[in-house]
């Protein structure tokens, strides 16, 4: 597992916010079936990193349990792949674009149904 999956599981498993919106660009466009439902906007998307700040911590509120569990991480270029169990036992593929400072500046984020 490359350093950049291990240090974003870290992060996601502590429910350190601050340590979370690290990784991420200012400029990120993040794409979500879970933003459907906990933000109840159905394009799914969300603009900009104090956006995304209020959803992650709308999400940790939401799963207190939350603990990802990695299976693999596909490497590719300026892109990572992180395939991990997520909340309600779900299994879940996040693709990540990363800019030339290493920011992730744009997320597909896939799971299977609940």
């Amino acid at each position: 597992m490359n350093d950049f999956a291990r240090e974003w599981l870290h992060a996601w498993n502590t429910h350190d916010l601050e340590a979370i919106m690290a990784h991420y660009a200012p400029d990120i466009v993040f794409y979500s079936p879970f933003i459907q439902q906990l933000n109840n906007d159905p394009t799914g998307c969300i603009r900009g990193k104090d956006a995304l700040r209020a959803y992650f911590k709308r999400g940790l509120d939401a799963y207190p349990e939350l603990h990802f569990e990695p299976y693999h991480v596909l490497e590719g270029v300026q892109s990572v792949v992180i395939y991990y169990k997520s909340v309600k036992e779900m299994l879940s593929t996040e693709m990540m674009v990363l800019n030339e400072e290493g920011k992730v500046c744009e997320v597909r984020a896939h799971y299977t149904a609940a």
